[in-house]
């Protein structure tokens, strides 16, 4: 059995911070921007708790707090220690600057790089345990909420609730299932939050019914995926050589987070050393299935992979 970090002594859940609202088209951009014009000025407050915080983000006080929840998650900006000034990050400038990558979210590897920030953070309880533990692929909330909270029990954690984790997988499963459209709502009316796009869940026959879908991932582009490759790999072991089991198995891995058998998973694996120019390579020697690196690649330097993903003929193009 694979170890997670859901099992381990000390482990703290988080099944809050969004306020029961799922990530919306246009909350990291403004996250972003308001938080690089802090950077820029003297203000050495957050600008998500100051007294302009209403005003400058249009919304509530909760959905001021969704924000930068949502934004901190996704590893877009990093949070200020006690109220201080956040600071833009890495992935932030990268995307979301307004000569970033994709500003407006108009490439699917954009979501895909958000998802996989999302599923593999073990601070993110339901979504590392949905995503890298669920024994099925089909379920309905109130399981979800059951085999947490039994977890939970078993695991003894701490600053636990069942309403809020109820709460909680809400959430989860509006951040990935658009809602169905009734007369008084549009199309862009029930996709309020953009890992919609993705169809990684779909809501099936039976009342309250949702399947996660496992198979090929036709939009996620190949420097998103050595992107998230390295990543793992640098938070899993030391060594230059990683077996596709744990890329395929282990908790919070590539194979996990996107849903991917084994096969779709060698298909991506056999031609990553294209996408990451000879860094990485596939090795079948000797019956061992595994990736192969020289040295040890940075995850600054591995975020440069996804450039690739970026091109204009997949402008638009997320399923």
């Amino acid at each position: 059995m694979f170890n997670s970090p859901l099992f381990k002594t000390g482990y703290q859940p988080q099944f809050s911070g969004h306020e029961t609202f799922p990530m919306r088209y246009g909350w990291l951009k403004k996250a972003y921007d308001a938080v690089k014009e802090s950077q820029a000025s003297s203000n050495d407050h957050s600008v998500f708790n100051d007294e302009g915080a209403i005003a400058r983000f249009g919304v509530g006080k909760n959905m001021v707090a969704s924000i930068r929840h949502w934004a901190t998650q996704c590893d877009v900006i990093k949070p200020g220690n006690k109220g201080n000034q956040a600071e833009v990050s890495e992935i932030g400038k990268k995307i979301f600057d307004d000569n970033g990558l994709d500003p407006f979210m108009e490439y699917p590897s954009t979501p895909w790089l958000l998802h996989w920030k999302l599923a593999s953070n073990k601070k993110l309880t339901t979504w590392f345990w949905v995503f890298s533990h669920f024994p099925t692929d089909s379920f309905e909330r109130d399981k979800i909420v059951q085999a947490l909270e039994k977890l939970g029990n078993e695991q003894a954690w701490s600053r636990m609730s069942k309403s809020t984790i109820k709460r909680d997988v809400e959430c989860f499963v509006r951040t990935y299932a658009a809602k169905p459209a009734t007369g008084k709502q549009t199309h862009e009316d029930t996709m309020e939050s953009p890992l919609t796009e993705l169809s990684l869940l779909k809501a099936i026959g039976k009342k309250d019914g949702f399947r996660v879908v496992r198979g090929p991932k036709a939009t996620l582009g190949d420097g998103v995926f050595a992107y998230a490759v390295i990543s793992f790999w640098n938070s899993f072991s030391t060594a230059n050589t990683i077996s596709l089991e744990a890329l395929a198995h282990q908790p919070g891995s590539p194979g996990k987070v996107f849903q991917l058998s084994e096969d779709d998973l060698t298909d991506r694996l056999t031609r990553i050393e294209i996408s990451t120019n000879g860094k990485l390579k596939w090795s079948e020697t000797a019956g061992l299935k595994q990736l192969v690196r020289s040295e040890k690649i940075t995850d600054q330097d591995a975020l440069q992979l996804i450039d690739i993903d970026y091109q204009g003929e997949y402008e638009g193009k997320v399923a």
